[in-house]
């Protein structure tokens, strides 16, 4: 049994990504029950949605499973950039018969300014949390610590690891640029260096004293061995899962999964205000605007995917996906990490 295994309380060193909108008490449990980490990713959850996914969850499995939180600066509003930002989207509104709404919200909160939901977290003691975007306040870690949950951190560079490191976390997520979804970086305004999960993994094998988890592009068990090889404890898989039956992910998603875009993802940060790997849409490129804050700036693509697929139109999905999509397999979610471990096995 790996290290990460015996930290986790779990058989499988191998954790189902905690994907907002695609992860669901049902694959959580599914991937738990089969000896993986199942996930749920409660960024954009309240924390009485929180709790009700937790007992949907605890209903399912009695094994240990991940919660999610997003740990992004709290969006500063900004009225002129938010409606030049609408302005620039009102042709496409147009093209569905639709308006622009009148103004965008802040769609859901950063863990930072939500205590009530630490309490949660407090009050129904996971066996893991795990953060995105950055760390929340010492003293929320110390507590959490202190009630016996255990901590992961995304990371996307040594700097931000060596951060995560002194906070006081158990383990490491090393995000590489391959990966899917909302890339982790601490702080985007200051640019993305754009490692690799290969390279990352390496550096902070060497650099680290935590266990680290490799995350982007690892869609088999070659995958995760390979990871393994280069000094990970564990490997965290995300695209590899939207397939599963248990996935929220609607038709359109898994078409297009199976489509020609899986082979050519693209990051962008049109849709939600941060940068994101997914299948393309009309919303990538440069759209030559100023983006509104993360979530905020999400608000609007919601609306323009909303004002679209009433008239069947998928044109502005987000449908996130890494670099290794088109090795996405459509199994049930037990029996893909069994396939996972007999090709770990085999590799």
């Amino acid at each position: 049994m790996s290290s990460l295994c015996a930290l986790l309380g779990i058989q499988h060193p191998i954790i189902q990504a905690p994907m907002v909108g695609v992860s669901t008490p049902k694959l959580a449990a599914a991937v738990s029950e089969a000896g993986g980490l199942g996930s749920l990713g409660l960024g954009a959850s309240t924390p009485a949605q929180a709790r009700e996914l937790i007992v949907q969850t605890r209903a399912l499995t009695d094994k240990p499973f991940n919660l999610n939180l997003f740990c992004h600066v709290p969006a500063t509003a900004d009225t002129a950039r938010e409606q030049a930002w609408l302005e620039r989207l009102r042709p496409l509104f147009a093209e569905f018969g639709a308006e622009p709404p009148m103004q965008l919200r802040e769609i859901y909160q950063s863990f930072l300014a939500d205590p009530a939901m630490l309490e949660l977290l407090l009050e129904q003691r996971p066996a893991v949390v795990s953060f995105h975007f950055g760390l929340p306040p010492q003293a929320w870690i110390e507590s959490l610590k202190a009630a016996g949950v255990r901590l992961l951190a995304c990371v996307t560079t040594l700097e931000e690891a060596r951060l995560a490191e002194v906070s006081g976390v158990d383990a490491l997520v090393a995000q590489g640029i391959e990966a899917g979804g909302h890339r982790g970086v601490f702080v985007p305004e200051q640019g993305d260096v754009g490692l690799g999960t290969l390279a990352l993994v390496r550096l902070l094998a060497q650099r680290s004293r935590l266990p680290i988890i490799a995350a982007g592009g690892i869609m088999d068990g070659a995958g995760i061995k390979a990871a393994l090889a280069l000094g990970a404890a564990g490997a965290q898989l995300g695209t590899a899962f939207v397939l599963c039956p248990e996935s929220a992910a609607n038709a359109a998603y898994r078409a297009a999964l199976k489509g020609e875009k899986a082979y050519r993802t693209e990051i962008t940060a049109n849709i939600s205000g941060r940068p994101a790997r997914g299948l393309p849409n009309r919303l990538f490129g440069d759209l030559g605007a100023a983006l509104p804050d993360y979530p905020i700036c999400y608000d609007a693509a919601k609306a323009l995917h909303a004002a679209a697929s009433a008239q069947g139109n998928q044109d502005f999905a987000a449908q996130w996906a890494g670099q290794g999509a088109p090795l996405a397999r459509e199994l049930p979610a037990a029996e893909l990490v069994a396939v996972l471990v007999e090709e770990m096995q085999q590799a």
